[in-house]
């Protein structure tokens, strides 16, 4: 269980493909205090750590997570957003966020308002996902609250912290960014759709 508020941003060191597996080697400012078998989110995704050695740690992406989220797109020296699990008592800052990538949407617009920034998200509606107008969705892992909340599309708005803290300094319009949907928002959908 995640919060979605990243608590560094990775560096992919190296892939090595194996079969249907993405081996992804990260650099990152807490490996240090890693463990063999601990969580970590990466842009969302949980992941299990499978090797630490020095500054680096690696996790293995399977074909399922690959087909269903931005993972088989990465390049040695992208940016990763990390977040490691919830420890019980914690704060929740963000909001629930499992890790589980619901799938992936398409940055169509960045617009500078002026000390902060709107990116917009373009996702296909036909997965019977949705947003929520002032709603929480998770992009790359990153805990947002929905503006412009449509169909297939929505908005978030990234403050200055945000962006200099998160990959999403390096978005331009076409990068595609995995979506977590609020698991309120999945019951409402499920629900619904049972009626």
């Amino acid at each position: 269980m995640f919060t979605g508020i990243i608590e560094s941003v990775g560096v992919v060191k190296d892939l090595i493909k194996e079969q249907t597996n993405l081996h992804i080697t990260i650099s990152c400012n807490f490996t240090n205090e890693l463990k063999i078998d601990q969580s970590v989110a990466h842009n969302g995704i949980c992941l299990t750590v499978v090797n630490i050695s020095g500054n680096e740690y690696t996790v293995t992406a399977i074909e399922e997570t690959l087909s269903k989220t931005n993972l088989s797109q990465l390049k040695v020296n992208d940016y990763v957003n990390l977040e490691r699990a919830m420890k019980l008592g914690d704060r929740l800052d963000g909001h629930i966020v499992q890790g589980h990538v619901d799938q992936t949407a398409v940055c169509t617009e960045i617009k500078n308002e002026n000390g902060s920034w709107k990116f917009t998200f373009q996702y296909d509606c036909n997965l019977n996902n949705i947003t929520i107008e002032k709603g929480s969705i998770t992009v790359n892992g990153v805990s947002l609250t929905v503006v412009d909340s449509k169909k297939d599309s929505f908005s978030v708005a990234i403050i200055p912290y945000t962006f200099e803290h998160t990959n999403f300094k390096s978005f331009i319009k076409g990068t595609e960014v995995n979506l977590e949907f609020d698991v309120i928002g999945k019951y409402v959908t499920r629900l619904m759709s049972l009626n």
